[in-house]
């Protein structure tokens, strides 16, 4: 497996507090890794070190297998754009003057501009100047803008927040093209988890400045799927029961005391049968979680 991003017990202390407290994710090529957190949980901080914008206190981090002390860092961080809390965008300036100062800053070939502005829907804005574009048309000139110098990775610190519904979307659309046209790896921060879910294809849950877990959407989606949880006195022969006797395939043992259970069941005849075979019956739940009832439910409620 070939990782673009891989963060080794990262950390970042601001006096006694740590804004990133030990910290070792994998962002492995090809990801749309949506990072979840709460407002000051540490999303930002730990981008901010990996772009190389502020020092660490401790640990460390490879990007595209090189040490962020070794001496291939510099030349790995040019493979990566970044939007880091808000675009840079000089509001006097218009899409294309705003595109050619950054190019100057990376020394990248002004030839790229007009292609650019084509990719993220801007190339009719002409003399308009940024401060009057919308908060979505300033997020896409900001990820135009982080895509001057060609990168692979992209690190989005909240892009959708903020937008309206027509602007989630197209800046959704965007970052899909370019993960599937121009394979490039996203590593992503969101409020709207429910957008971000239709984005990612891994996430990594941050709380308190701890990566509490990280999880394969595919995983997610299954932890999330509709479902009837029951706690039972003991799960041994319950295969048996739901198989042979009831007709469910579709279920996943737990425990020694739960299960759950992915088809329609009837509770009644659910209970007739376990009681049978001598199991009994001591729960039923029904579990049906989104990705914010999923976030919420790792790390607690508000505090």
């Amino acid at each position: 497996m070939e990782y673009v991003l891989r963060t080794y017990g990262l950390t970042k202390r601001y006096g006694r507090a740590a804004a990133a407290d030990g910290v070792s994710m994998n962002v492995r090529r090809g990801d749309i890794y949506g990072f979840v957190g709460r407002n000051g949980a540490g999303k930002t901080t730990v981008m901010r070190l990996v772009c190389g914008l502020v020092n660490k206190s401790g640990g460390g981090y490879e990007l595209f297998g090189r040490g962020d002390d070794s001496a291939g860092i510099d030349a790995a961080r040019r493979r990566v754009g970044a939007i880091i809390e808000t675009p840079s965008v000089f509001p006097e300036f218009t899409a294309a003057e705003n595109l050619r100062e950054q190019c100057l800053v990376l020394g990248a070939d002004e030839k790229v501009i007009p292609s650019l502005l084509e990719y993220v829907g801007l190339s009719d804005t002409g003399k308009k100047k940024a401060r009057n574009f919308s908060l979505g048309m300033r997020q896409r000139l900001g990820i135009a803008a982080a895509l001057v110098g060609g990168p692979d990775f992209l690190v989005l610190d909240e892009p959708i927040n903020g937008l309206d519904p027509q602007g989630i979307v197209e800046v959704r659309e965007l970052l899909l093209r370019l993960n599937r046209e121009k394979s490039i790896t996203i590593l992503i921060s969101s409020h709207i988890l429910g957008e971000l879910s239709k984005l990612a294809t891994r996430y990594g849950f941050i709380d308190r400045g701890r990566l509490v877990q990280e999880i394969a959407a595919a995983d997610l989606e299954n932890a999330c799927r509709k479902s009837v949880r029951i706690t039972v006195s003991d799960t041994e022969p319950l295969p048996y029961i739901l198989e042979r006797g009831m007709g469910i395939t579709d279920f996943s043992v737990l425990s020694s005391t739960e299960a759950d259970l992915f088809e329609e069941v009837k509770i009644g005849p659910l209970a007739l049968a376990l009681h049978a075979a001598g199991v009994e019956l001591l729960r039923v739940h029904e579990k049906d979680e989104d990705l914010e009832g999923y976030f919420i439910n790792l790390v607690g409620g508000e505090r």
